[in-house]
C-alpha cells in the first residue's frame, strides 16, 4: 500500500463534504451539507464503477476509529441531562417504539423481496422424508 493512499482517500472526501456543504448553502439549508456530499460521492462511484483503493484505505481507517466521533455527542447530552431526567422515559418508550417498527418493517420487506424456496427443493427435506 502507498504511503499516500489515506491522505488521497481523505481529500478526496473532504472534497465531497465540501461540495456538499456549498451545494446546502446553495440550497438554503433545505437539504443537510453532509447528506448532498454524501450523495455527491454515490454518484461518483456509481459513475466510476468501484471504489478506488485510496477512499477504501480512508474508509477503512475511519470506520476503525468510529467510537472516537460520539465522543462529542456524548458530551453535548450531557448538557441536557436535566430536560432528560424530566422526559427520559418518554424517549426511552419513542425509541424502542421506533426500534421495534424498523425492525418489523426491515423483517416485513425481506420477506416480500427474498424469493420463495419450494421446500421440496431443500436438502434437508428430501433427507427427512426417507
Amino acid at each position: 500500500m502507498h504511503p499516500y493512499m489515506m491522505i488521497r482517500g481523505l481529500t478526496i472526501l473532504l472534497i465531497f463534504q465540501s461540495l456538499g456543504e456549498m451545494s446546502a448553502h446553495v440550497l438554503n439549508g433545505a437539504i443537510p451539507g453532509p447528506v448532498v456530499g454524501l450523495l455527491l460521492l454515490l454518484m461518483f462511484l456509481v459513475i466510476r464503477g468501484g471504489v478506488p483503493a485510496s477512499i477504501s484505505t480512508a474508509a477503512d481507517g475511519l470506520l476503525a476509529h468510529l467510537s472516537i466521533f460520539f465522543i462529542p455527542a456524548a458530551v453535548g447530552v450531557m448538557l441536557y441531562v436535566s430536560t432528560l431526567a424530566s422526559t427520559g422515559a418518554a424517549w426511552a418508550f419513542a425509541i424502542a417504539l421506533s426500534t421495534g417498527a424498523s425492525i418489523t418493517v426491515t423483517a416485513l420487506v425481506l420477506r416480500a423481496m427474498s424469493p420463495r424456496i419450494d421446500e421440496a427443493d431443500t436438502p434437508d427435506s428430501s433427507a427427512d422424508a426417507q
